[in-house]
């Protein structure tokens, strides 16, 4: 139970919001030493999301995506910032009082087969954490355990199979069962469909925008494939070595991305139709290290539009209209 102080309000219009979020794992030099420096995973990265909607989250490897969804779920432990999740901050929470939250928030992680247990059915794998925090009573937990399968697609005799006897696609169908199970309010998907074909893709997303319809999901999509985010999204957070570059509706950046390192992202999209040409913006450069990010904006090492600003001033994020926030020197005004 959540005390008064740590009350959740689930009325509220935003069910997540992440404000100046920090990860910073330290770098020691010797095994008596204390840190010399820090690998700044997340620097500084601040969104909302709407009840019911989701949100992509993108950028290349290495940019911090994956580390936003596990400190916001504490999976780890922050640096810096906050994170309200229906108005109450998490990172605040007693053990007991985390533990009685966590059902309402749940991850998909990447790969499906190293996230499931090889000793545990299916049945016993979807059931287990329902069990423990009673969910349902006993002697409805198999019927529930169907129940959830079925609505992902699987069929009541593979509860008693082991995640080996399984295709990819339905491992990850698993995956997805396991955490609907909690009846969760917010679910963060880590790059769920990018170990799986290209047809099985486009069945775990329409099976994840199914449930969401039913059960009022909320997600928060990470992935680098900027097609399957299009389709499944209705916001954008664009990420680059640690920091939240651009930040709008789906609409609003596809139609025009604003900041020079999303505009290289989109050109990158491949075409359908052979014949059309893309104007594609290659990259000079390597991504700068995470250890020892350069100076000003962590972008302008390889930004065609650098200025002398970029390379001593970190910008700021600026409102370019319908809350399409974008940190770039370009649009300071």
């Amino acid at each position: 139970m959540t005390t008064k102080k740590h009350e959740l309000n689930e009325k509220s219009e935003f069910i997540l919001e992440v404000n100046d979020l920090q990860k910073y794992y330290p770098i020691k030099s010797g095994a008596l030493s204390g840190p010399k420096n820090f690998v700044k995973a997340v620097d500084g990265v601040s969104f909302k999301i709407r009840r019911g909607t989701t949100m992509g989250l993108v950028g290349e490897s290495g940019c911090g995506k994956t580390t936003v969804g596990r400190t916001i779920l504490r999976l780890q432990e922050k640096t810096g910032g906050n994170v309200l999740f229906n108005g109450v901050d998490l990172h605040d929470l007693s053990k007991k009082e985390l533990r009685a939250i966590r059902p309402k928030m749940q991850i998909v992680f990447q790969d499906p087969y190293s996230s499931l247990s090889p000793r545990l059915p299916v049945g016993e794998i979807i059931g287990e954490a329902v069990r423990q925090h009673n969910i349902v009573p006993k002697n409805e937990l198999a019927n529930y355990v169907d129940k959830i399968m079925s609505q992902c697609g699987l069929q009541s005799f593979h509860a008693d199979r082991y995640p080996h006897e399984f295709s990819g696609g339905q491992r990850q169908r698993i995956c997805i069962a396991r955490a609907l199970a909690l009846n969760p309010e917010f679910v963060i998907c880590d790059e769920p469909v990018s170990a799986l074909d290209v047809s099985i893709q486009a069945q775990i997303i329409n099976l994840l925008k199914d449930l969401q319809k039913e059960h009022n999901l909320t997600y928060l999509f990470i992935s680098h494939d900027l097609s399957v985010v299009e389709h499944i999204s209705d916001t954008i957070g664009v990420m680059y070595l640690g920091t939240m570059v651009e930040y709008g509706d789906k609409v609003d950046i596809f139609k025009e991305p604003l900041h020079p390192y999303t505009k290289a992202l989109f050109s990158a999209i491949p075409m359908p139709d052979p014949d059309a040409k893309m104007n594609r913006i290659i990259l000079k450069g390597s991504i700068p290290s995470p250890a020892n990010p350069p100076a000003g904006c962590k972008f302008h090492t390889r930004c065609e539009h650098c200025m002398e600003v970029c390379k001593t001033q970190p910008p700021k994020a600026v409102d370019a209209g319908n809350g399409h926030m974008v940190a770039c020197h370009l649009y300071d005004k």
